[in-house]
């Protein structure tokens, strides 16, 4: 397992991170399998979306802070219990197929480390699995 290192500037922020992991596929020398990417982190996960257009993240990140307020009289007494709901839903791993040495995402698509209590240093764990 190999962990990267994501540092986030705002509380709520989707960091694409698709550039270092095919970075880091390269060093690896593998031809084909599964990655797995997992945070390990309560109030922050990870996902697979559209790249190309930012209004895209844009928009996804309105209507979580929308659905889910960072204000709405909660009880847990850190005060980040938005940060933890979104993360549950978000979800705190993914699995990408590899093949040839390369990510296996569709044209428009690209990782996105999930921030929901920043800004922050947090980490991304991979793992490797061969086919």
């Amino acid at each position: 397992m190999n962990t990267l290192s994501v540092a986030t500037r705002q509380q709520v922020e989707f960091v694409e991170v698709t550039s270092q992991v095919r970075q880091w596929l390269r060093g690896q020398h593998f031809a084909s399998g599964v990655l797995t990417l997992f945070v390990p982190h309560t109030t922050a996960g990870i996902i697979i979306n559209e790249n190309a257009d930012p209004d895209v993240i844009t928009d996804l990140t309105k209507e979580l802070n929308k659905v889910i307020p960072f204000d709405d009289n909660y009880r847990h007494r850190e005060g980040n219990s938005a940060a933890h709901i979104k993360s549950s839903l978000v979800g705190c791993s993914i699995q990408v197929l590899v093949e040839h040495g390369d990510l296996m995402l569709g044209t428009w698509q690209g990782i996105f480390f999930a921030e929901f209590d920043g800004p922050r240093q947090r980490k991304l764990h991979l793992q490797l699995t061969p086919a």
